[in-house]
């Protein structure tokens, strides 16, 4: 490399792209051309940044194997922080196999963390711990051990570990103000602040407050008969019933013990199972079936008992019950989630993440934006969805993590 492309990459990897530019911006050579497009990427320009990339990768003689792979590798990045997940992974994966074989161990590894935070994003947690497991955060450089340590707590917050996320954190920060990065110090800072933002509320007795995640994580393993709104299961200490795809049965559930100790009268129950605002004959008789079911699912929980006004939860063992409910309930709750991150997804990103197909995704995104809770820029493919993050509240419940112990 000659002494400006040597200078640029420099900046690039302090966290300068402006510097970076003010070197190469007027240069069409291939290693230039990839530097412009980190150089953009770091500025937010991404759609220019991938242009600049592709054709960077496109420049490099096919004997500059290396050179190109690490284009794919940062093509992808851009795509990671963009929240375009629809990249390819088969030839990111290709990529790093390349990097591996020629001895560029620090950019393969890199590969390998944009493939982890991908699965992070969509949920699949297995996958990324498996993944994660593989790598060794003291063989690379104070980046990437602060991007390996951030994935840690990701996972840890997911599984609700909280002092496991901690201390991943702590480790992050030391690594980051070694790496001299502000963007990198700045992801840190953001991360330490869903520790210590409610993330959930409890409705008990009639009454509710926020918690914290590790308050969430102690009510998981106490005592209690928990109605879990947020991942739409029944506990106590020793069973666990999901009621995911029953939403009936899980709407009664919750009725009953947001009123307990009390019974819930008839006429509540089946405003909030059926959604009728006058009940007749007919509600009130698939109210006693769905009562029946409600009662054979949750038998070795609790017993669902008529009373003369109504229905009353009785719990086998647990001398409390309560509910954990999301921050804020909203119709698109899953939706939301994703973009209070401040960061900007397209229709099928969310899509992908959720499990959800894209036209149902997309109709979401036009009632919230109806709505004005979301804002779009860019037109066709190039279109992102995004929304300011919600004040003093933390969407990790709402995302596609499994508890501990599902």
């Amino acid at each position: 490399m000659d002494s400006l492309i040597t200078a640029a990459a420099r900046a690039l990897a302090a966290g300068d792209p402006l510097g970076a530019l003010n070197r190469v911006a007027l240069r069409e050579d291939a290693p230039a051309l990839a530097l412009r497009g980190i150089a953009m990427a770091q500025l937010g320009d991404f759609d220019r940044a991938k242009i600049l990339v592709r054709r960077a990768a496109r420049a490099f003689s096919p004997k500059e194997a290396v050179a190109r792979a690490r284009c794919i590798v940062a093509e992808a990045e851009i795509a990671l922080v963009s929240r375009d997940l629809g990249w390819r992974v088969k030839a990111l994966d290709a990529a790093r196999a390349t990097l591996e074989a020629h001895g560029d161990h620090v950019n393969a590894a890199h590969a390998r963390y944009l493939e982890i935070r991908r699965l992070l994003l969509i949920g699949r947690l297995d996958e990324a711990e498996r993944f994660l497991a593989e790598l060794d955060p003291t063989q690379v450089p104070p980046a990437s051990t602060a991007a390996h340590e951030l994935i840690v707590a990701g996972l840890a917050m997911r599984r609700l570990r909280t002092k496991e996320a901690r201390a991943a954190l702590a480790r992050a920060e030391r690594a980051a103000l070694q790496a001299r990065i502000p963007a990198l110090k700045g992801e840190v800072e953001s991360a330490f602040h869903l520790l210590n933002t409610p993330a959930a509320r409890l409705i008990a007795r009639g009454e509710e407050r926020p918690l914290l995640l590790e308050d969430v994580e102690a009510l998981q393993t106490s005592k209690a008969f928990v109605v879990d709104a947020c991942r739409h299961v029944v506990r106590d200490a020793n069973t666990f019933v999901s009621l995911a795809r029953r939403p009936v049965l899980f709407a009664l559930a919750r009725a009953l013990a947001e009123a307990w100790p009390a019974d819930v009268p008839r006429a509540t129950l089946i405003a909030r199972a059926f959604r009728g605002k006058h009940a007749d004959e007919s509600h009130r008789a698939r109210l006693r079936v769905e009562m029946g079911r409600l009662r054979a699912v949750l038998k070795k929980l609790a017993g669902v008992n008529a009373t003369k006004q109504g229905f009353a939860l009785t719990p086998r063992s647990a001398r409390e019950v309560v509910v954990l409910a999301r921050p804020v309930e909203e119709q698109h709750g899953a939706v939301l989630a994703f973009l209070t991150d401040g960061e900007s997804w397209s229709s099928s990103a969310l899509a992908l993440a959720l499990g959800a197909s894209q036209r149902t995704v997309q109709r979401a995104l036009d009632e919230l934006s109806a709505a004005g809770k979301v804002q779009w820029f860019g037109r066709g493919r190039a279109r992102r969805w995004m929304t300011p993050p919600m004040p003093g509240f933390t969407t990790t419940l709402l995302l596609p993590a499994p508890l501990p112990s599902d």
